[in-house]
């Protein structure tokens, strides 16, 4: 038990690994969990520190053992099976996440959950709730990264500021979640357009059957969102179905919608910004790892989805 223990000493909130492995062997040997690589001379050995990972995605030509599962669901690391480059492809845009299974999760932030989400007036205000974060969130980067900044990446700049402010007037006034989704959809294609002026990427057009490199990274750097947002619905115990904004046919729409907090500030400018420098996958993958650690983005999604879920019991009080 002390091991087991050990394992979870970090709090989700604080971990600073997300993986993706490729044609590799995921195993359990002398107590830790290594992915194996096949070299022409030798094979070779790493080490995943389970402890301080939030998920794990295995892409294409991967395996992996029972004994490997067992450690990664006691350390509570959500593991994804995706296709290559990083994209989890099940029935074209669905995840499939194998999540830990434990008796122990906290239950108060489903049952704050549940509690406005069959009201469909409380429901669109928890949706609203989450564009206003998003673009709180945005504002308050890209008005302080440097190296965003150094790209044209700022909040004060005319075209993005007006887009901000037509989004939040429109928001708070939308009837109705459909037209949120709409809102949302012209906020996005506004950024998109302006993210590809600032790095002169040319005619953009976002398609996920794309293969240009800033669709690539888009696709790629948003499944790693994906992964975190997928975390933080584990830890706090509400089923991905529940979603407040991207409908009720897709059974992990609300890890769409707790991704949205983040995929604008710190994907989209990215994914323009490493595709005008010829990066690598891997490249442009640990830029947004190291965007996500240096700006906090795990632990701000557990704040928005933890205030949310909570808000209507502080209300009722």
């Amino acid at each position: 038990m002390e091991q087991l223990t050990d394992l979870k000493a970090i709090l989700h909130s604080k971990r600073a690994n997300i993986y993706y492995l490729d044609k590799c062997r995921v195993m359990q040997k002398d107590g830790r969990v290594l992915y194996l690589t096949e070299a022409k001379s030798e094979n070779q050995y790493w080490n995943i520190p389970i402890a301080n990972t939030t998920c794990l995605l295995l892409g294409t030509g991967t395996s992996i053992t029972q004994a490997a599962m067992r450690m990664l669901a006691s350390a509570g690391v959500l593991v994804g099976f995706c296709g290559g480059g990083g994209t989890p492809l099940l029935m074209a845009n669905e995840i499939e996440w194998l999540t830990p299974q434990s008796e122990y999760r906290p239950t108060e932030y489903v049952q704050g959950w549940m509690k406005f989400w069959f009201d469909e007036e409380k429901r669109l205000e928890a949706a609203r709730q989450f564009q206003q974060s998003r673009i709180a969130y945005l504002k308050n980067i890209w008005s302080k990264d440097r190296d965003l900044m150094a790209e044209g990446f700022k909040a004060e700049e005319t075209d993005i500021s007006q887009a901000l402010e037509i989004f939040t007037y429109k928001t708070e006034r939308a009837p109705r979640i459909i037209d949120l989704l709409q809102i949302e959809a012209q906020l996005t294609k506004s950024l998109y357009k302006t993210a590809a002026s600032k790095t002169q990427y040319g005619n953009f057009v976002r398609d996920r059957e794309a293969t240009d490199i800033a669709n690539n990274f888009l696709d790629h750097g948003n499944y790693l969102a994906y992964g975190l947002a997928a975390t933080t619905l584990w830890v706090l115990g509400i089923p991905h179905g529940f979603a407040v904004m991207h409908g009720k046919t897709r059974r992990g729409a609300l890890v769409f919608d707790v991704a949205d907090l983040i995929k604008d500030t710190l994907v989209l400018p990215w994914a323009f910004i490493c595709a005008k420098e010829g990066a690598t996958e891997q490249e442009f993958r640990q830029q947004c790892l190291q965007a996500f650690t240096q700006h906090k983005a795990l632990d701000f999604m557990f704040e928005q989805v933890k205030t949310i879920a909570l808000k209507t019991e502080e209300e009722t009080r």
